[in-house]
């Protein structure tokens, strides 16, 4: 797959894809299949690894669930946690395994977090500067990511 394909592809599923402020109803709830597609993964991990806070390699998959789940009004106060979706996890290492043999990504030897190349920054940037639903989502992942780490900090002081 090329990578002009996946932001396609990504940017047609993206109105399938319900903020918490979008109205829920069940001919547009959010269908694994559309939630599971490895574009729409690699675009979100692209997005966190963007930020200055970086995550590890090793906790992509769950922190790839935790942002989804909270940030989509299907799985607000639902009992699934997606987090912990062996599905979800398996895909997020494929979308990985394909960011980085793409050099989108870079992984830091030393602390093992994820970087984003400056190829990898301009699509990203691109995709937000699309300002459409696509848009809407990564900024919400962002800011997802963003709460998970301030909600960290705040348990290790404790």
């Amino acid at each position: 797959m090329k990578l002009v394909e996946a932001i396609e592809i990504a940017s047609t599923e993206a109105p399938l894809i319900i903020t918490r402020s979008a109205p829920r109803s069940r001919r547009d709830a959010l269908q694994n299949e559309s939630l599971f597609h490895m574009p729409l993964i690699a675009l979100s991990i692209l997005s966190l690894a963007k930020g200055r806070s970086k995550p590890k390699a090793d906790e992509i998959g769950k922190l790839i669930g935790q942002c989804f789940e909270h940030s989509l009004a299907t799985f607000s106060g639902s009992s699934q946690e997606l987090g912990w979706s062996a599905n979800l996890r398996i895909r997020t290492v494929k979308a990985l395994t394909f960011l980085e043999s793409t050099n989108l990504i870079t992984i830091n030897k030393n602390t093992s977090r994820l970087e984003a190349t400056s190829t990898g920054k301009k699509i990203v940037d691109g995709a937000i500067e699309s300002e459409g639903e696509l848009c809407v989502f990564l900024l919400t992942i962002q800011r997802e990511y963003r709460n998970i780490c301030k909600e960290r900090a705040v348990e290790e002081k404790l």
